[in-house]
């Protein structure tokens, strides 16, 4: 099991008093402190690890989000930043003496300037929400990650996100220009803007993916992009996992880049066609989702060289979308996936690694030996191109041996990824989830780089404490010069 740190018994015992420092700070219509209302923001999206904060404020403007950091900061108060609370590894989880700050009420669109192509946005705009405000102008915003209707763009500045289509266009960090932050100290700064590359060290890439470790984003300008001609989807069965991960290496190989290239295995499969009735080969042992993009001949083009690769691996089935409706069919129940798997197991542990594509069929073969060794199905989706590995592992929460199983077989299978030449963490971040993993793949001098870099932004630790370093691990140092 995943442990939390102590609560400050002095901040626990001052709740009342803080309470109402709060509610001054931001009005009591923005303070939740009621225990069955605090219950609400006691989890995220890894939901077997739950703990009630001492209170959670919701500010409207960057402003009161200072303010807020000044209090916390001068009261030596802990602080767990959220946003739709949809994090996977821990990353939003609450600790009894926190306050958790919740950015929900920061939705607006600031400005869209399609002629240098930017939008800039509070945090608390959904990331398909930036979509919807310029498609009718034939602009969209790239990185789509599978909960793209409900996270928010500041969870995914702090998790460096991904999605589908990032095999094309980058996670996060490639597609944002500027962002607003406030410090524990209460200062706003703004970093970068609306221009491609921002001048001095690059803030914006140590901001993005810090996981609410070094300061709260309040607001975010990112590059839209121009909708394509259009787009076509192939599906493509075969034999076995190890035959569609050599095809996925081989298409990458070939220098042909889809849009987006999933996968799916025989249990994932079954979970989803059951789910959204997709026309999903149940004969598989597992299916390639790719798709392209472009002028109709270059669609043409490249479905043909392909579904020349493709052929290579004596594919089951092969099934070429010649509509944008017989597209939409073919990742139908792609889009369900979490969903579906979750009608067929009562809990489970989405992984998230990342290993080259090249060693795609052996991880999958060690994975699946994996499964039977620790007696426990798996259900593999995850982003084929860029070797973001998602395994499903399905297990019983309320069964404390088969949780255990859970976590353990989750490790091996992250430290297999780093074996292999991966990493922990593709698109989910650490949290709290792969935080005493950190020592697989950094060395004791990295992360004691890494928390010295911490520490200058964030002395005391406050922010977001308990995730990313090992439980234990002590703020370094900093003397000043």
């Amino acid at each position: 099991m995943i442990a939390l740190p102590e609560p400050k018994a002095a901040v626990v015992a001052r709740r009342e008093a803080i309470l109402a420092d709060l509610a001054r700070l931001v009005g009591p219509d923005a303070l939740v402190s009621e225990p069955h209302c605090l219950r609400a923001y006691e989890t995220d999206g890894l939901a077997v690890y739950r703990q009630p904060p001492l209170a959670v404020v919701l500010p409207s403007t960057t402003e009161e989000v200072a303010a807020l950091l000044r209090y916390c900061k001068a009261e030596g108060i802990r602080v767990v930043p959220r946003g739709a609370g949809t994090s996977l590894s821990g990353g939003a989880l609450p600790l009894a003496d926190a306050v958790v700050i919740g950015l929900m009420r920061m939705n607006r669109i600031l400005a869209i300037d399609y002629a240098d192509r930017v939008a800039s946005v509070q945090a608390g705009v959904t990331n398909l929400g930036i979509t919807g405000a310029v498609s009718t102008q034939g602009f969209f915003y790239a990185p789509d990650p599978s909960s793209q209707l409900a996270c928010m763009i500041g969870g995914n500045i702090a998790m460096n996100s991904g999605g589908a289509h990032c095999l094309k266009y980058g996670v996060t960090a490639n597609n944002v220009l500027g962002l607003t932050i406030v410090t524990i100290e209460g200062e706003i700064i703004r970093l970068g803007g609306t221009h491609l590359d921002a001048a001095g060290y690059d803030w914006l890439g140590i901001l993005t993916g810090s996981e609410g470790q070094l300061a709260i984003v309040t607001e975010v300008t990112v590059r839209i992009l121009r909708s394509a001609e259009g787009s076509r989807a192939m599906l493509a069965a075969f034999r076995s996992n190890e035959v569609a991960g050599a095809c996925v290496a081989a298409i990458i190989g070939s220098g042909i880049i889809p849009v987006a290239l999933e996968f799916m295995d025989r249990p994932a499969i079954h979970a989803c066609e059951a789910f959204a009735h997709a026309g999903y080969p149940l004969d598989a042992e597992a299916m390639l989702i790719i798709e392209v993009e472009g002028s109709p001949a270059e669609q043409e083009d490249l479905m043909s060289r392909l579904g020349e690769i493709v052929g290579r691996f004596d594919p089951l089935g092969l099934k070429i979308a010649t509509t944008a409706e017989e597209s939409a069919a073919i990742w139908k129940g792609r889009k369900g996936a979490f969903g579906a798997i979750g009608r067929i197991s009562p809990d489970y542990l989405c992984m998230d690694g990342v290993i080259p594509t090249s060693q795609l069929s052996s991880v999958l073969h060690r994975i699946g030996e994996m499964s039977r060794s620790f007696g426990l199905a798996v259900a593999n989706i995850f982003h084929a191109g860029d070797g973001n590995l998602h395994p499903l592992i399905l297990f019983d929460a309320n069964d404390p041996e088969s949780m255990a199983k859970a976590e353990k077989f989750g490790a091996e299978i992250l430290k297999l990824c780093v074996a292999v030449g991966g990493c922990l963490t593709g698109e989910h971040g650490v949290g709290v989830e792969k935080r005493e993993l950190m020592g697989v793949q950094f060395s004791a001098a990295d992360l004691e780089q890494q928390r010295r870099v911490k520490s200058v932004f964030d002395p005391d630790w406050l922010l977001n404490p308990s995730k990313v370093f090992p439980l234990g691990a002590t703020p370094p140092v900093i003397h000043a010069a």
